[in-house]
């Protein structure tokens, strides 16, 4: 890896360890009752889709209050695991770019495969 695409991928790793912390510093009220509409369900129809209240509950979640979570949106202890899964894909998958992790000597196929599909940039072009 070049130095132009190390550094990028540095700032990639950096920006993806820095959000849960940002997100723990920040109020579990900060996304409630800000008046602002986004959901095109509700904007359009009137009508709240399932996705609505998503964005507080997975807030509340990441602060441990489970009952606001749950009166916001209670598909969110569905998401939010989801979430942490993809987050810590892509988190491994830019340590292994940076080669600070090496899967490619591991015993279980389904690690060694992670390791040469982020190797390869999953299809992406690497430059």
């Amino acid at each position: 890896m070049e130095g132009t695409q190390k550094y990028l991928q540095v700032l990639w790793l950096l920006l993806l360890l820095s959000v849960p912390i940002v997100l723990w510093i920040m109020p579990s009220t900060f996304f409630d009752n800000t008046g602002v509409e986004v959901c095109p369900s509700k904007i359009i129809f009137g009508v709240e889709c399932l996705g609505c209240g998503m964005t507080r509950a997975v807030m509340h979640l990441h602060h441990f209050e489970f009952a606001e979570a749950f009166y916001y949106n209670i598909l969110s202890f569905g998401f939010y695991p989801f979430l942490i899964c993809l987050w810590s894909m892509w988190v491994v998958r830019a340590m292994i770019r940076l080669d600070y992790v090496n899967l490619s000597n591991s015993k279980v196929n389904f690690f060694r495969r992670i390791h040469e599909k982020a190797k390869s940039g999953y299809g992406l072009p690497l430059n």
